[in-house]
């Protein structure tokens, strides 16, 4: 498909449906819903609606062989050969969750996971919750100045002890993306697991996460074009069957007495009870219309509309940028802070322009700490984006600090 803004636009609902003016940055929280996802939840939910993995009428299989057919779009969309090591979930935080739980289960007291600044409350909350349980060491990575992980403390951070390294593949708040080479090395050097928070890189184009060499993998499908309420966990296979379940309930299980119960095979022993069945197709149309997308063309547009934002926001007195201020090794997340000017005041007199970004500390308070400020606002950048949406987010900004400073 075409990479041309216009295009992609008119693959999303809402732009069809909003007067000229309406700005959306705020992807990184929520991206649009593109039309074939959107077609494919009201299709099953309206035509389809079933139960899967169970019934064997003509309906029921019908919508058992949809639900697997997203499982196949999705885990195509990584890179996964073997769709069975992706479990459907609600989302990226269900994923660390059932991370933190299934693999917390052989960790003893003293041994470490290693975490850092840059992580979104979903990847540092389950594992407190885990040390509380369990007696865990949570160690953490720093970052540096310029919102990247400071990958030079590996070593310090990565003792003998260290289980598991679970880190964010691209801040929701500096748009840096993470060597996720050298966090392997360093973890396989102790023999540690990897395992990726991959909310905010995911939308960027199809990934091979097995070549990336990490053991866990964890998306939503919202941030994906698709429904809210379904997204996607992917586990290597050595690793996935040692696991043990995480919910339990119906579908799990080959079989159940009161005396004992026996889980079934992977993925089904991780998807307890009905999953998110329509969700879950429409998250696996859009990633086969992600998929279909000119890759190349959409980032290099990417950056070209980050480098405007960051040159214009560069012109503004008192707007200091959070975050890498080169185009290399980032995403189009960009985070400021406007002096003298709160981020939900700058988010609210832009929205009555039409312009959609968003302010708050991001689900990311330890980097809010660590860079000294309470707020940011973010522009988060799709590949429905273009220069206007740019020029109105910027001119808007102009027009707001004047009336709040």
């Amino acid at each position: 498909m075409s990479a041309d803004a216009a295009a992609i636009r008119a693959e999303f609902p809402i732009f069809t449906r909003r007067p000229v003016g309406f700005h959306y940055l705020d992807s990184a929280a929520t991206g649009q819903i593109c039309k074939a996802a959107a077609e494919a939840l009201l299709e099953f939910e309206t035509q389809s609606r079933a139960n899967v993995k169970r019934s064997i009428y003509p309906l029921a299989e019908s919508a058992t062989e949809a639900f697997d057919g997203a499982r196949r779009e999705i885990a195509a969309y990584l890179g996964v050969a073997d769709a069975d090591e992706v479990i459907v979930t609600s989302g990226t935080t269900l994923g660390i969750n059932l991370l933190a739980h299934a693999f917390g289960e052989r960790l003893a007291e003293g041994d470490e996971v290693v975490l850092s600044e840059l992580e979104h409350h979903s990847n540092i909350v389950p594992w407190q919750l885990l040390r509380e349980r369990r007696g865990i060491v949570l160690r953490m990575l720093p970052a540096t100045d310029d919102g990247r992980l400071d990958l030079e403390a590996l070593e310090q951070a990565v003792s003998g002890r260290c289980k598991a390294i679970s880190v964010t593949h691209a801040s929701n708040v500096t748009g840096a993306i993470t060597d996720l080479r050298r966090i392997v090395e360093a973890a396989r050097a102790v023999g540690a697991r990897v395992f990726v928070d991959g909310a905010q890189r995911a939308p960027h184009g199809p990934l091979d996460v097995p070549a990336l060499g990490v053991d866990a993998y964890a998306i939503s499908g919202h941030k994906m074009f698709g429904p809210t309420g379904a997204g996607a966990l992917w586990v290597r296979r050595e690793l996935l069957d040692e696991l043990p379940p995480f919910l339990g309930g119906g579908e799990m299980i080959q079989t159940v007495s009161f005396e004992r119960t026996t889980f079934a095979r992977p993925p089904h022993r991780f998807e307890a009870g009905t999953p998110p069945i329509g969700a879950g197709i429409g998250m696996g149309a859009a990633a086969k219309w992600l998929a279909g997308l000119d890759w190349q063309a959409a980032t290099r547009r990417e950056l070209r509309l980050t480098e405007r934002i960051l040159d214009g926001l560069g012109r503004i007195d008192g707007v200091r940028v959070y975050g890498p201020s080169g185009l290399q090794g980032r995403i189009g997340v960009v985070s400021f802070e406007a002096e003298g000017a709160h981020s939900h005041d700058i988010c609210h007199l832009l929205g009555q322009r039409g312009v959609c970004l968003r302010g708050g500390h991001h689900c990311a308070q330890p980097l809010m700490e660590r860079f000294g400020v309470v707020a940011t606002t973010r522009a988060s950048l799709a590949p429905y984006n273009d220069e206007a949406d740019v020029d109105a987010m910027l001119q808007g900004l102009d027009e707001a600090l004047a009336l709040l400073r």
